[in-house]
């Protein structure tokens, strides 16, 4: 009687790359009897490196058992979908875990893999936690249910956490054209970065309440990818994220809006009250950008939350957060999917912790 098996395997990096570990549990998959579990840390790697090296234990385990058909279940989209062949593996870091986890795979009579939500994969979060608390020095009762994921310091919990994330590339953002109200979808790299900066999100936190966008599709497929890295949440629009609306300078370049507008373009740069002809100034994008802000403080007190937007409104948040002059937003560079992160207390103090992260992206 061949043996049926069902992987669950996850992993985590404190840092994204941080600490970081992986666990895998393998159970009879008629019964749901644990057969087998594995879990270890990994001294400093990625988010991503962790899930794949999860993967790799659980099957292990099964060959060493003898399995002949297998079904993986993971809360990782970027494994799932690489392992499923629907999307390519870009990151040359992933390569050889994903080259591994393939020969494992040829030596079973079949092998499926299947995305499921976090909330359904908290025996294997709690093993690659274990083994990540373990190499920290923190020892845990028996008896004692393994944290989710790692909590901040006592001072930090009473902060809401922003994370702002910029969409991933588009046809435009690789030509290094105006972008703003037109709705242009990702390119397939654009995917690939979405989903490396929905890793780096999940590095950041694994309790995330919320992940909130602008309406535009580029932002949207964006959020989707990190809403399903963080357990499967819904994606919620908010109109005020949109990007700042440039007018009859859409989709133009820097080079094409000079030498057509230069004076419209002398004057856009040296005041943030001057609309582009047709569009919209950054004054008033900030107007409306401060009210989502504040709209998400007031309905997330305390918790981590992600907004998905474009260049001009996260430059805004993060000039407002620094207390910055207007210079700011012409001197700034955010790489598509690049990644921000601040702390905003109740009392309305500001700590901004990073700005345009992209290691991930590498």
């Amino acid at each position: 009687m061949s043996l049926k098996v069902v992987i669950e395997a996850d992993g985590g990096s404190r840092g994204n790359p941080g600490p970081a570990g992986y666990g895998a549990v393998v159970r009879d998959a008629d019964s749901g009897e644990v057969l087998a579990e594995r879990f270890a840390s990994l001294g400093v790697a990625t988010n991503n490196v962790a899930e794949y090296s999860g993967l790799i234990a659980g099957l292990r385990a099964a060959a060493e058992l003898n399995a002949e058909r297998v079904a993986v279940k993971m809360d990782s989209k970027l494994v799932i979908e690489q392992m499923s062949g629907r999307w390519q593996i870009k990151n040359a870091g992933l390569r050889p875990l994903a080259a591994e986890a393939a020969a494992l795979v040829g030596r079973f009579a079949g092998v499926t893999f299947e995305w499921i939500p976090r909330e359904r994969n908290k025996a294997a979060d709690a093993l690659a936690n274990r083994a990540m608390d373990e190499e920290a020095g923190v020892v845990q009762k028996k008896d004692e249910e393994t944290p989710k994921s790692w909590a901040p310091p006592a001072s930090l919990t009473d902060a809401t956490r922003i994370i702002l994330v910029r969409h991933g590339e588009t046809p435009l953002t690789s030509q290094g054209r105006y972008s703003g109200r037109g709705d242009v979808p990702l390119t397939d790299e654009g995917e690939a970065q979405a989903m490396a900066a929905a890793g780096r999100v999940a590095g950041i936190s694994r309790d995330i309440a919320a992940v909130l966008s602008s309406p535009l599709s580029r932002c949207t497929r964006t959020a989707q990818l990190i809403a399903d890295e963080a357990g499967g949440l819904p994606v919620t629009i908010m109109d005020d994220l949109i990007e700042c609306d440039f007018g009859q300078w859409e989709a133009k370049t820097f080079a094409e809006v000079q030498e057509r507008w230069p004076d419209e373009m002398a004057a856009w740069l040296a005041s943030t009250s001057v609309a582009p002809p047709g569009g919209e100034s950054f004054q008033a994008v900030a107007k409306r950008v401060r009210g989502a802000l504040a709209t998400v403080l007031s309905a997330y007190p305390g918790k981590v939350v992600v907004l998905v937007s474009h260049v001009s409104p996260i430059k805004l948040i993060l000039r407002d957060a620094l207390a910055a002059g207007d210079a700011f937003l012409h001197r700034l560079f955010l790489d598509a999917a690049g990644v921000s992160t601040m702390d905003v207390w109740p009392d309305g103090n500001i700590a901004v912790r990073s700005v345009n992260e992209t290691a991930h992206l590498r």
